[in-house]
């Protein structure tokens, strides 16, 4: 009888700098032995429903988002933990920028590659918001 045994990602963090640290971030993670990728859809500050929350809040968008995120992950047998990669679009850099506080307390044990882009919409007009998220088991 054959034994499988369950080998864990293991994720090396690559960043030849430190500049970026201060955004919480890293250059890159290079991922061995993964069995498991999760690709989230971009998520938004929508309820269970789909219906709008906090429209013209960014600080509680960027919480919903997360806790949309956290579902998302959760559901699919994934932790916060397990996310190496995060792209974030929102209608106003400044303006997340100035509640970034909030993402960077709740990603504080995650090391992630990620990318930040401003854009003219999101999907549904009230979003100020939207992130992807990768993830890694």
């Amino acid at each position: 009888m054959e034994i499988a045994e369950k080998v864990k990602a293991e994720k090396l963090i690559i960043n030849p700098w430190t500049w970026q640290e201060q955004f919480g971030y890293v250059q890159a993670v290079k991922v061995s032995k993964g069995e498991q990728i999760l690709y989230c859809a971009g998520q938004g500050s929508v309820d269970a429903n789909g219906n709008p929350v906090h429209e013209g809040d960014m600080r509680a968008q960027i919480n919903v988002t997360l806790d949309n995120i956290e579902e998302v992950l959760s559901q699919a047998g994934f932790a916060l933990t397990d996310i190496v990669r995060i792209n974030i679009y929102t209608t106003d850099i400044d303006q997340f920028f100035a509640h970034v506080d909030v993402a960077l307390s709740r990603l504080a044990q995650v090391r992630f590659s990620s990318t930040l882009v401003e854009v003219t919409r999101l999907a549904l007009p009230h979003m100020l918001v939207e992130i992807e998220a990768t993830a890694v088991r």
